[in-house]
């Protein structure tokens, strides 16, 4: 839909009436399987890995294996198989009403969908980063980020890929580092800069970056958008959810958490006495 004019141009919408159209790919019978360009069956299949054509159906672009890789271990460390996060108490709730694995997974991943913690908040953090960057070059210090980001707040210390709850630092920041020293990637100009930046959060609010601010930067130097980001780590938190809800399914239906009548603070509408008129 190119213009306004588009909506209301009748000719425009007969041309789609009982027609699927796809500029990504599809099935041509008897020619083959096509995805961007490419046909899966033989440039794809045997050739590269899965998360590289994660990626490739992401973006339309096909990444290096190496990128992949590290993608891979982004969705590793954002699986945990830990019953008390939101996304994976989901599951695990499915497991003890005898959901199926697919609903329960599911339900999980799109709980994952928040703006606060998840996934969404990688638009977020690519979003900070990158314009940040474009201030650094301005010439404003990595200070005067800091301190406009937390006027923003009312002088908190809330910028988007620092800090984290119940925590200090974060173990998954140096696992992906590791990675990212294996893979032989160099340091880029928007992970120096996420790097200043957390020494002024350390110096002035003990607190450090987290894994979304460092997977936000390491992806801008790999020339992804924020929108990209975000829907290369769709499913990130599936697998977790998955984990858990195999361990509530494998057990007695219903012992997830179970609750006693007591345990409910009901603060409605009084009992009413109904009485025949």
């Amino acid at each position: 839909m190119s213009s306004k004019a588009d909506i209301s141009n009748t000719e425009f919408w007969d041309q789609r009436r009982s027609v699927i159209r796809s500029r990504k790919g599809g099935w041509i019978i008897g020619r083959g399987v096509f995805a961007h360009d490419y046909s899966m069956m033989d440039d794809l299949v045997g050739k590269v890995s899965y998360m590289q054509v994660v990626i490739l159906n992401a973006t339309g672009r096909l990444p290096e294996r190496r990128l992949a890789n590290w993608v891979e271990a982004v969705h590793i460390c954002l699986s945990w198989p830990d019953p008390r996060i939101w996304c994976n108490h989901i599951g695990a709730l499915g497991g003890t009403v005898r959901a199926s694995a697919v609903a329960s997974t599911v339900a999980g991943v799109i709980a994952a969908d928040s703006r606060t913690y998840g996934t969404r908040p990688i638009i977020e953090g690519g979003n900070f980063i990158q314009k940040a960057l474009i201030k650094k070059k301005a010439g404003i210090s990595s200070e005067q980020i800091v301190e406009a980001e937390c006027r923003k707040h009312g002088g908190k210390p809330y910028v988007m890929g620092y800090a984290r709850p119940l925590a200090k630092g974060d173990e998954r920041v140096i696992a992906l580092e590791h990675v990212s020293e294996e893979l032989d990637f160099p340091l880029g100009e928007h992970l120096e800069l996420a790097y200043d930046i957390e020494q002024v959060m350390i110096r002035n609010f003990d607190e450090g970056m987290n894994i979304n601010g460092y997977v936000a930067a390491f992806m801008s130097d790999q020339g992804f958008t924020p929108e990209e980001m975000y829907r290369i780590f769709t499913v990130v938190v599936s697998s977790g959810v998955t984990a858990c809800f195999i361990d509530t399914r494998d057990r007695l239906a219903g012992s997830f958490l179970p609750l006693r009548c007591d345990d409910i603070d009901y603060q409605g509408t009084p009992p009413r006495s109904l009485t025949d008129s």
